[in-house]
């Protein structure tokens, strides 16, 4: 007989990295932190997922973002590492967000 078969889990979890990333919006809920943030390069929109409530994103600044993607039966991007993006710096002439997003 050959090696024994092990189906695959229901789940999978991918990396994922972006950069560039803008804060369009934060709310936080009762499990976790949502982060709206835009791909200034790409224009995408990123839905971001903390779930230890400990990331500190400020909406004057670009940021590189890392972590797993969830695709369970839900799309979830899990934040796992967030630092500034020293390759595209914030500049003071960048026009403020016009969608609500706090200082």
């Amino acid at each position: 007989m050959g090696p024994a078969f092990r189906p695959l889990p229901l789940h999978f979890m991918f990396n994922f990295s972006a950069n560039h990333l803008a804060l369009i919006s934060r709310t936080e809920y009762r499990s976790c932190i949502v982060f709206v943030m835009r791909d200034d390069s790409t224009h995408r929109v990123y839905r971001l997922y903390d779930f230890t409530k400990s990331q500190q994103i400020s909406p004057r600044g670009y940021y590189c973002i890392s972590g797993k993607v969830n695709s369970a039966d839900k799309l979830y991007l899990v934040i796992e590492s967030v630092k500034l993006d020293t390759k595209h710096p914030w500049s003071s002439t960048t026009p403020a967000r016009s969608d609500g997003a706090e200082e």
